[in-house]
């Protein structure tokens, strides 16, 4: 057969893929993704949460709203509920808002985060096959079903690999000028460059039970819940809803003498839904899994790129693991594009590791403390947590002040949304201001280079507005002092080639966001630059923004 051409090579549709694909395409870059699943077949039924700055991303491409109105039904709401079993008393709850009222319904622990796109509560099996679609109806990206990479060669042009047809048995080629492999946990293209995963190899194992249960939504001990804890001394547990009807995901914690085979699966999932022998449900798939902590020890290959799970693993806590690969894809995007539209060297591409190998590192972290505490408050359910009286009260009161105080970080985790930023960035100009922390949970908005652009809403001609949709595709100059002269910084990106918007802002909150006068934003919303006015020579400024200063 005869070979193919493309720009970038993405192995793996599931996602992170897919959202890569969907952003260069955006940007201009010819695609190709190749996948060994057949078209329409379903993913495995995980992910179920996509985290605001992942939701940025898709209002972004013009996906936010179609993804917004899939999943659970539109009145159901994403709490997270915390009872002695699924059909027991209820012992704690983090309120989250159904998706019909996310805009107006203030009362979650989410509802005041500084975005356009608060978080969504959608399981895979929803969230791909729409990705997909919208991916496949872009002219610039070519998807490939039922095919796979048998291997590669690279050189100083680009990549070319050796591709099976898995229905044909037929191979062929194709030349691209860069590979990036999302091909998930058991990554062949991680292997292939020789990237060895470090950590922790198990953390914890999950037996994990798709079934459907026509029945089991009648049965809830209280007002319905996205994710459904169940805490009592026989047996640990979460029920996950996937459609809000009778799909449901069933998780039983496995103590650490446990294994898959020895705990009597049927047994576990009746103890952790509280019901009995006739009860009936029909088991979908079983998707056991080990949480780990695992971070590939490079994330490049000179043209060769990993993100997503083939570059880390970890426990799922905080529902991060696709959207930390999502935030790698977008990271990597607009690098590659810069340099394939031909307004930056290929020495931007060193940011990529430079910048995201330390927030997975630091991101992962935060995951493992996290499981570290849940893991431990599993083993400490009190005996009379199902007693009736005063020590059942008692029990169950300090059995919900405990796991609301654990999970509702992991729940509500604006940390790992708004609070990280990138500080040792060979293309961002730092001004010696520290960063402000940032936990699982807690963040504070700021400006210093590195940071994410500080959200905020402003009135324009059309009504309120996000800042976020007035920034232009690439680098976004924000101007307070609208009288200062960025005619030379203009004048400097435009002989570089590199697109810049000029937006003004005003105001009090502005102001206080955006403390100096201008402030230079990155086509991922980080800060590259910032001051009260511009530098002498602005051209070394788009110069170092742009990853020209290290090849110069």
């Amino acid at each position: 057969m005869a070979g193919l051409e493309t720009s970038v090579l993405i192995v793996g549709a599931g996602p992170v893929g897919l959202t890569l694909a969907l952003d260069l395409a955006w940007r201009g870059i010819d695609v190709t993704i190749v996948e060994r699943r057949r078209p329409g077949e379903p993913p495995d039924p995980k992910c179920n949460h996509v985290a605001a700055r992942t939701m940025e991303v898709f209002r972004r491409l013009g996906v936010a709203e179609q993804l917004r109105n899939a999943g659970l039904p539109e009145d159901y709401p994403h709490d997270a509920a915390y009872r002695t079993t699924f059909t027991g008393r209820e012992l704690t709850r983090v309120v989250i808002p159904c998706r019909r009222d996310r805009d107006t319904d203030m009362s979650g622990a989410d509802s005041h985060w500084p975005t356009a796109e608060l978080p969504h509560r959608i399981n895979q099996l929803f969230l791909e096959p729409i990705l997909f679609a919208h991916s496949a109806a872009q002219p610039r990206v070519t998807i490939l079903n039922q095919v796979e990479v048998e291997g590669f060669e690279q050189n100083d042009d680009g990549v070319l690999a050796r591709l099976r047809d898995l229905a044909s048995d037929t191979t062929r080629t194709i030349a691209a000028r860069y590979l990036i492999g999302c091909d998930g946990a058991r990554s062949t293209i991680r292997r292939a460059i020789g990237a060895r995963l470090e950590g922790d190899a198990v953390v914890q194992q999950v037996q994990a039970t798709f079934i459907r249960a026509p029945d089991l939504i009648h049965r809830v001990g209280s007002k319905p819940a996205w994710m459904n804890i169940s805490v009592n001394p026989r047996r640990n547990g979460n029920v996950i809803a996937i459609d809000g009807r009778e799909r449901w995901m069933i998780f039983n914690y496995l103590r650490p003498d446990e294994t898959f085979d020895s705990v009597d699966r049927d047994w576990a999932i009746r103890t952790i839904l509280g019901v009995g022998p006739e009860f009936t449900y029909e088991i979908l798939s079983n998707e056991d899994w080990v949480g780990r902590r695992l971070i590939a020890n490079t994330f490049r290959s000179r043209r060769v790129f990993l993100a997503g799970d083939s570059a880390h693993i970890w426990v799922p806590y905080a529902g991060y693991g696709m959207n930390a690969g999502i935030a790698d894809a977008m990271n990597l995007s607009w690098l590659l594009a810069a340099h394939l539209n031909g307004w930056a060297p290929s020495a931007i591409l060193d940011a990529y590791e430079a910048e995201r190998w330390p927030i997975t590192s630091q991101v992962s972290h935060y995951a493992m403390s996290h499981a570290e505490k849940e893991i431990a408050r599993r083993g400490a359910v009190s005996a009379l947590i199902e007693a009736d009286g005063p020590e059942g009260d008692f029990a169950r009161a300090e059995a919900g002040r405990l796991a609301y105080e654990i999970n509702r970080p992991q729940y509500a985790a604006g940390g790992l949304n708004f609070g990280y930023f990138y500080d040792r960035s060979p293309i961002i100009a730092y001004d010696g201001a520290a960063h402000p922390p940032y936990t699982m949970a807690t963040f504070t908005q700021g400006s210093v280079p590195g940071c994410r652009a500080p959200h905020l809403w402003f009135d324009g001609p059309d009504g309120r507005r996000s800042l976020y949709d007035a920034f232009g595709p690439e680098f976004t100059l924000l101007r307070r002092e609208h009288r200062a002269d960025m005619a030379p910084l203009l004048s400097d990106a435009r002989e570089k080639r590199m697109p810049l918007t000029m937006v003004d802002i005003a105001g009090e909150e502005a102001a206080s966001l955006y403390p100096r006068a201008l402030t230079l934003v990155r086509p991922d919303q980080h800060v590259a630059w910032r001051g009260d006015t511009l530098p002498e020579d602005s051209g070394s400024l788009v110069d170092h923004i742009r990853g020209a200063a290290a090849s110069a």
